[in-house]
């Protein structure tokens, strides 16, 4: 059974969401600020934390942070759950902190696949690193492949969010100079991690 620690400053919301995940069979632990989350992360060490953006006096994206600079908890598996619309500056920031962003409200099964969708691919890129270090891949460019599998995959998953967010493939709409400069550079940084994660593939064969 998943420990997953659920991170928001709303009870009521805390308690949809325990309720939510015991009815899928994980184990929710509750939790109602980020000096809160961590302190609980000296005491256990969850499978997954799933976070909220906005909350007080210390938001989701601060907490992450600290979670992420810890070597005892940067490890740890982060789910952004937030009703906050992801922007491209916070997708390119934090990116390669998170492992999923999902939007509040969800429902049952859409939080599911989300957290079983986070723990296969972790569970898969574990394989596939235990089975490239057996067949002696230099340890550089195993820990290189190791990044790089979950940083492209997040980041499409980020992508596909800001694309519905600013309805990216609607001619017609017009969106500020900042946030397109933004978005062509993370489309970039994408396309050249996947090129590069091929060429990884590749050696490994």
């Amino acid at each position: 059974m998943y420990k997953i620690l659920v991170v928001d400053d709303s009870p009521m919301i805390v308690d949809v969401f325990v309720a939510m995940l015991e009815r899928g069979g994980y184990d929710p632990v509750a939790c109602y600020s980020g000096p809160e989350c961590l302190e609980k992360l000296k005491e256990f060490t969850p499978d997954l934390i799933l976070l909220d953006i906005m909350m007080e006096p210390m938001d989701g994206w601060e907490t992450l942070e600290k979670i992420k600079t810890n070597p005892s908890t940067k490890d740890i598996p982060v789910m952004m759950l937030t009703a906050k619309q992801l922007t491209p500056e916070e997708a390119q920031e934090y990116g390669a902190y998170i492992e999923d962003y999902v939007m509040k409200p969800t429902t049952h099964r859409q939080l599911y696949d989300a957290i079983e969708y986070i723990l296969k691919r972790r569970q898969n890129i574990t394989d596939d690193v235990k089975e490239a270090k057996g067949a002696g891949i230099e340890e550089q460019i195993v820990e290189e492949y190791e990044r790089l599998s979950k940083s492209v995959d997040v980041s499409k998953r980020l992508f596909k969010i800001l694309e519905s967010t600013y309805n990216l493939n609607d001619g017609e709409i017009k969106i500020g100079e900042n946030i397109a400069h933004a978005i062509k550079s993370m489309q970039m940084s994408i396309k050249l991690q996947e090129e590069r994660l091929e060429q990884i593939k590749k050696s490994f064969k």
